[in-house]
């Protein structure tokens, strides 16, 4: 790990919210707002490190606000797309990509982020 710079944590937010069917899918703005609460509260479970949270947002739940700790960005385009290009632009800085989007998963270790999936962040 890189000691120079927080460990970047980008979180696929379409993915972890639908990880779990507890009727997201109805208000999909305030399942985002409430992973984000979750991370501002809670870290990334199992890094004792500073960490820099971002939360990828796109269709529907775009528009969703940061809060201390949770940087949030709303992918113009496919959120897959703007997660691969925000580890591109990491610039060797360590990675850890959220999600369990087999596609993503290979699209992002191949530019050398590590990948864990969404109970690693979900409240139990």
């Amino acid at each position: 790990m890189n000691d120079e710079s927080p460990l970047l944590v980008i979180v696929d937010a379409a993915n972890v919210v639908g990880s779990v069917p507890d009727g997201w899918w109805r208000d999909r703005r305030g399942a985002a707002e409430r992973l984000r609460d979750v991370l501002a509260a809670d870290g990334v479970p199992g890094y004792s490190g500073a960490v820099e949270i971002v939360l990828v947002v796109e269709g529907a739940a775009r528009g969703v606000e940061a809060v201390p700790g949770v940087r949030v960005e709303g992918a113009s385009g496919s959120g897959d797309d703007h997660m691969v290009e925000l580890v591109a632009r990491a610039d060797g800085r360590d990675c850890l990509v959220v999600t369990a989007d087999r596609e993503l998963r290979r699209r992002v270790t191949e530019l050398g982020a590590e990948v864990t999936g969404p109970r690693s962040i979900r409240r139990r």
